[in-house]
């Protein structure tokens, strides 16, 4: 078993983004390093915005087992690296840098970790939902991507620009359309891929992705958001009887797909998730009133 121990024999892999010292990152892959008993180890790097492109091929130089990639550095690792998979193509964007060879490839890893959280964690399958798509970002066109894929029966995205909303849409394939909020109460799985709900401290009447009214019973309501876990959406949704899904999920098995690429082993999902539950809540009891 891997001790923590850093050796002459040890293998890195990192996260590059800015700002990226308050990621998790190296809390859950170091617990997977760990668990599969491989001198691996994860690290971080702050890279100043332009220098992205530097930053793997450093990866190159220095013979890194893999990078994880965050803003603002997912367009520079697209265009640097030698190889991308379908997806990052789909998506012109690069969260995961793996080698195949002597060649690096960039993959994205967010909309198959999310598809993942659903299935494994929850019993929850795409396949035949109605989908609402709240928010048309990075997340948001990866989770369209990765639910068409995935035989979503319909993946409605909503947001408050049209121009982004029909290229999600459009990344979901025959079955995306641009909707609205009155497309909501419809769904049978409901998915803020907005950051609206993130942060450490209770907010005083919270400004929702959707109105809550809209949901109910039978629906699944999901939140990218893993820090606070139960975000506002989540609460409201499931006071209204909507089974909910928090981001930890997502989070921890994008991170189990990157860890597969790296190493060709397969990962603890139990103690991902255990180091990043632990992890979360000695984040919330930093953040609560009175400490």
């Amino acid at each position: 078993m891997n001790t923590g121990a850093i050796s002459g024999t040890t293998r890195l892999a990192a996260l590059i983004g800015l700002p990226a010292k308050h990621s998790l990152s190296p809390t859950i892959l170091n617990a997977a390093f760990d668990a599969a008993g491989l001198d691996w180890r994860f690290a971080v790097f702050e890279v100043a915005a332009e220098r992205g492109s530097q930053a793997v091929e450093a990866m190159r130089t220095l013979g890194l087992g893999g990078l994880s990639v965050t803003m603002p550095h997912k367009d520079a690792a697209y265009a640097a690296v030698d190889d991308r998979t379908p997806v990052a193509e789909a998506l012109g964007a690069v969260n995961c840098v793996f080698w195949d060879g002597d060649r690096l490839v960039g993959d994205n890893t967010d909309g198959p970790g999310f598809v993942d959280s659903l299935r494994i964690d929850h019993g929850v399958e795409v396949d035949g939902r109605r989908c609402v798509l709240v928010g048309a970002g990075g997340a948001g066109r990866a989770l369209a991507w990765a639910l068409g894929r995935a035989g979503a029966a319909e993946v409605v995205v909503v947001n408050r620009s049209a121009g982004p909303a029909e290229r999600a849409a459009a990344l979901a394939g025959s079955v995306g359309r641009v909707g609205t909020a009155d497309d909501v109460g419809k769904a049978e799985l409901v998915v803020n891929a907005t950051s609206l709900g993130m942060g450490g401290r209770d907010v005083v009447d919270p400004v929702l992705p959707v109105d809550p009214e809209a949901l109910h019973g039978g629906q699944v309501v999901a939140d990218i958001v893993y820090f606070p876990t139960m975000t506002p959406l989540l609460t409201a949704a499931a006071e209204r009887g909507a089974q909910t899904v928090t981001g930890v999920g997502m989070l921890v098995h994008q991170a189990a797909h990157a860890f597969r690429r790296w190493t060709g082993e397969a990962p603890s999902i139990e103690a991902m998730t255990r180091a990043a539950t632990a992890e979360l809540d000695r984040r919330a009891r930093r953040v609560a009133p009175g400490n």
